[in-house]
This record gives structure tokens, sequence and C-alpha cells, in this order.
């Protein structure tokens, strides 16, 4: 889903790659273990930048702009999270990277749990931020009814500067987010699903959550054999940009295990 804040311009480290049909865009930082790097609906690789300075003192940053978004294409106009997860995968693979770990913003949540259920093994960690496993009636009403002009100024501030292709992406982008709401397949993990997932999982939610309510990550949390749950109080959807919350300390922590100094 949404980012709920707008990225600022700073300069970027990008590289283009060729995955099936689509041109993958991609920045990297720092070096160590990778951790990739996915954002939510509508945004791009930039909604990770306030993060990106401190995260890769410790790891090799592949921040990634999915499919459709930010300076990726996607010429089938058409986007699912199971694909997205497939084009992860590629870039990945034409990196010549094996294990990893992982964050997920909402959408790029939702693709690593496709990921994590798909090749189990290749992700050591990883950390779901306002993620689902489906999307519940709240979450279609919302995504059946967006448009532009109703979407928070934040949102709409973040769209568009992500946006490289300007309006025409834009409309793409809304009107694959109001076709999420008839979808049943793409995103319908259970609890018998999600128990195949290896990875050590941090699920990160906030209990206003206006998308999906606080019973789907605490039911994500006692699926997945190691995870561990971190309700943020009085957090919306991605509550990690607010300053009161230790989002990349926490994050790092887990990440990098209880053996890491």
């Amino acid at each position: 889903m949404t980012t709920k804040y707008a990225p600022k311009r700073t300069p970027t480290r990008g590289h283009t790659v060729q995955i099936n049909d689509i041109e993958m865009y991609y920045e990297e930082y720092g070096v160590g273990e990778p951790l990739v790097l996915l954002h939510g609906f509508g945004g791009c690789g930039k909604n990770w930048h306030p993060f990106t300075a401190k995260l890769s003192e410790r790891h090799r940053l592949i921040v990634v702009d999915l499919r459709g978004h930010g300076h990726s294409t996607n010429p089938e106009n058409t986007f699912t999270h199971r694909e997205a997860a497939g084009d992860v995968f590629l870039l990945l693979d034409t990196l010549g990277i094996g294990h990893f770990s992982a964050m997920g913003i909402s959408s790029g949540g939702m693709t690593l749990l496709h990921m994590a259920t798909s090749q189990p093994k290749r992700i050591d960690s990883m950390v779901l931020i306002s993620a689902t496993s489906y999307f519940p009636d709240q979450a279609r009403a919302i995504m059946r009814g967006v448009s532009y002009d109703k979407m928070p100024q934040q949102v709409q501030e973040m769209y568009r500067e992500c946006a490289t292709r300007g309006d025409a992406q834009i409309r793409q982008l809304i009107a694959q987010f109001n076709a999420f709401h008839k979808d049943y397949d793409d995103m319908n993990f259970n609890e018998n699903s999600l128990s195949a997932i290896t990875a050590r999982t941090l699920v990160v939610h906030g209990d206003r959550d206006r998308f999906f309510p606080v019973d789907i990550p605490v039911s994500i949390y006692r699926s997945i054999p190691e995870a561990a749950l971190w309700i943020i109080p009085g957090g919306d959807h991605v509550p990690i940009y607010d300053s009161t919350v230790p989002f990349v300390s926490t994050a790092l922590r887990f990440l990098d295990g209880p053996d890491r100094k």
C-alpha cells in the first residue's frame, strides 16, 4: 500500500538492469551483508532515503524501485505482489546475491511474504512494516474508492515525487491500486503457508492502521516460526517516519541478531 510520507530529493546512486520485459532501477549504498529495501505502493526507493545513511553503516543496501514505480518500467501495466517478488529475485540473481536480509514497507512487505514463502532459504532475516497476509474488507473499500484527488496531501506529494514519468504513471498506479479490491488470489496467505517461512521476521505495525487491523499482524507473527512483534502505539499505516519511533536501531538490532555487536 502507499507510504505516508513524501521522500526528499537526494542525489541517487542508480543503476538500471533488464529483468525480462522490465527495466528495473535500483540504488546501492554501503558494504557488508546485503540488505534489500522494498518500498510501498505508489512510492519508490526514495522512501528509504531517511534511513539509508545509518543502515549502510552496517549493510550493503539494495534499494529497489518495484515494477512500474519510480524509474522502473512495467509494459504490462499490471501489478501483483507475486510478480514483484519474481522481479526482485531476478535482480538479485543478476547481482550475484544468494542469501540476504530484507525490509519491506506495506506492499514491499507483501512482496517479501511471496519471496519468503517461494524461496525461503534465501532470506536470513526480514522486517515487515505495515504488511498484510490478505486484504480485509476495510482495505478493499479504500482501494476501490481511491483517486488522486482523494489522497491525503502527503501521499499525493509522494506519488508526484516518485513518478518519474509524470501524470500517466500516476494514473497507471492508481488504476492498479484500485484493482486490488477485487483480487483474492495475490494476497492469500494463511497459517499453513506462512509457517513455511524460515527467515527470522520482525512484524512492525501501527495499532491505528486504517488498512489492516492489528489482528492481522498478530496472526502473521503467530504463524511464522521465528517471529517477533512490534506494535507501535498510536501508529497509523507505516508509522516508522515518526521521529519518536526508534525504527533504525530496533530494525538493525533484530536483523543483525543477538550475536552482532
